[in-house]
């Protein structure tokens, strides 16, 4: 997400990059050095998101004189694709860098902004003692079986019950992983049944299935329709050719040829998560996959939950993910080509 600020007294107008860049069906972006952003500060949040492509194109559409403001967390993991931006310019020392300490989205005391940064710090975080109220739980579950039927149990009846939070749009299922029995795919479909009883309409297309009511996430960048990739949406009207997936303010058709575009959001990969909160967060903890449990990929998905967090699973998959931060170190040279010297 970046803000484009223009003059004293304007709107703020708030865009994707690739929304304020402009993006050229013929290739790379109508926004460049000849027509530069009509801003005289543009503010980018989230900036650990951004890969050095995008970086340079949205320097190169900066204007002359034009002010940009990153604003991000530099313990996130990084960008999808290539570079390590935001850790990058902060270690280069070659541009001016505030740090900000105090806690608004979270009171101090939450046990979220706590064990966050116990985990970034290397330090498992304790164990909750009975009884006492929190909005940070673990729930102990050994066999990786039966983790889907509890987070089942969790975002059904529990959290709604206890949190008064609505299962179909506040409680969203962060994964490590995309395939197998904990991935995000398999635990999308087995909550949409859950959820979703009741017979409705329905658009079913080589095997994925979307109905009315439906949480769901675009997969790629689709420059005609003008939905990217990660932007989430509901189906609010589906025919037996075609559904429309309302996208905030904008209602976006689909036939049924396109539906593979969308795939259910109800669990998504933390990297899926990057940029987003939502009120209430569950993490499966399986110690099966230990290839992809990490500390800073932890840190991430606690950090997605702006009410409550549940870990569900094996407390030695949250042992090995604190101890584990292979995944942060990325190789590049972006600092040392600012000037730093170690």
């Amino acid at each position: 997400m970046s803000e484009a600020v223009s003059s004293p007294g304007s709107t703020l107008e708030a865009f994707t990059i690739h929304r304020l860049l402009e993006f050229n069906p013929q290739g790379g972006f109508k926004r460049d050095e000849q027509t530069p952003l009509e801003a005289d500060l543009v503010i980018v949040d989230e900036a650990s998101m951004i890969d050095l492509p995008l970086l340079a194109s949205l320097l190169r559409a900066v204007g002359d004189g034009a002010g940009l403001w990153l604003i991000g967390d530099p313990n996130q993991i990084p960008s999808v694709g290539p570079g390590s931006v935001l850790l990058d310019l902060i270690q280069s020392q070659y541009v001016p860098t505030a740090t900000l300490t105090e806690i608004f989205r979270q009171a101090a005391c939450s046990q979220i902004i706590v064990n966050a940064h116990q985990v970034i710090q290397g330090v498992v975080p304790p164990k909750q003692e009975k009884g006492t109220e929190t909005d940070f739980y673990f729930f102990p579950v050994e066999e990786n079986d039966a983790i889907p039927a509890k987070i089942e149990e969790l975002m059904l009846r529990k959290i709604p019950a206890k949190f008064g939070l609505d299962p179909r749009q506040d409680i969203q299922v962060l994964t490590h992983l995309r395939k197998g029995p904990l991935g995000s795919d398999t635990l999308s479909a087995h909550l949409q049944t859950a959820l979703f009883q009741d017979p409705r309409p329905t658009l079913t297309h080589y095997g994925r299935s979307f109905g009315l009511g439906d949480r769901v996430i675009q997969r790629v960048n689709d420059y005609e329709k003008m939905v990217f990739n990660g932007e989430s949406g509901v189906v609010v009207e589906v025919t037996d050719q075609a559904l429309t997936v309302q996208f905030e303010d904008r209602y976006i058709p689909y036939s049924v040829t396109e539906v593979s575009d969308l795939m259910l959001s109800y669990a998504l990969t933390i990297h899926k998560s990057q940029g987003s909160e939502y009120p209430a967060v569950i993490l499966p903890m399986a110690s099966t996959y230990h290839v992809m449990l990490e500390r800073h990929l932890l840190y991430t998905g606690i950090t997605r939950g702006k009410q409550l967090v549940v870990l569900v699973g094996q407390r030695q998959a949250v042992a090995i993910a604190v101890k584990n931060q292979q995944t942060k170190l990325r190789k590049t040279t972006l600092k040392e080509a600012l000037g730093y010297r170690n």
